[in-house]
């Protein structure tokens, strides 16, 4: 697995977050990537692990929506968060995404669960995690992803003003300590899980409460609608 800082990461990516990838933990992970691929299939593949950076660079993000860990089926994970490659069933979380995503905005839910053009539209779809080793959830936390991910996420709260941040879940709203909420939004509910999307991801209207606080901020709304 190829990991190097250039060509896999978009430009601003690359010096926003230059010090974290010379700092020890990272060229240890790098390391530790290595020696799984060796051993174990890993996901997503090596070309797609900085998909989210590549596809919203810096200056561009408008909309933090923050995961925890890929998808660890065959050719599901493609480096956004709750997003699966075309041509791939829906799993469970991202159908309750699509379901409130209707109720709130009446938008048709879609044949792909790729959500690429959110991507392109300043939604940076951002895992804690960025790999995991195929069909072992989790096999890749405490490693050092979760400490470079807090630091893209420190910086977008540093340098940047006005963004929105949808934190899902528990695991989600434990990273709003990084967040400066006096000039950012942040909007909290449960993770879209069949085990808790009942209990207030469902009715939560995030949707249209993200293109409200954009349109109060003068900024183009996020066209949520997924064309495939």
């Amino acid at each position: 697995m190829t990991l190097t800082v250039n060509p896999d990461i978009e430009e601003s990516w690359k010096q926003v977050l230059n010090e974290d990838f010379n700092a020890p933990y990272f060229l240890q992970l790098k390391q530790f990537l290595i020696e799984e691929k060796k051993n174990y299939q890993v996901f997503p593949p090596g070309k797609m692990i900085f998909n989210a950076f590549n596809l919203t660079p810096f200056d561009q993000v408008k909309v933090v929506l923050l995961g925890q860990d890929p998808y660890h089926d065959v050719d599901q994970a493609h480096g956004l968060c709750f997003s699966v490659q075309d041509g791939i069933r829906h799993p469970k979380s991202l159908i309750n995404i699509f379901k409130e995503l209707n109720a709130d905005l009446g938008i048709q839910i879609p044949v792909s669960g790729n959500l690429e053009n959110w991507a392109k539209q300043g939604v940076l779809l951002l895992n804690a995690t960025l790999t995991v080793r195929a069909h072992q959830a989790g096999s890749h936390q405490n490693q050092g992803w979760e400490k470079f991910t807090d630091a893209a996420i420190k910086k977008l709260s540093d340098e940047k003003t006005g963004l929105i941040f949808l934190l899902w879940g528990n695991y989600a709203q434990a990273k709003s300590a990084l967040i400066d909420t006096s000039k950012h939004y942040i909007l909290k509910t449960v993770h879209p899980s069949p085990l808790s999307a009942s209990r207030g991801f469902f009715g939560c209207k995030h949707f249209s409460k993200t293109n409200e606080l954009l349109r109060q901020m003068g900024k183009k709304e996020i066209d949520w609608q997924i064309r495939k």
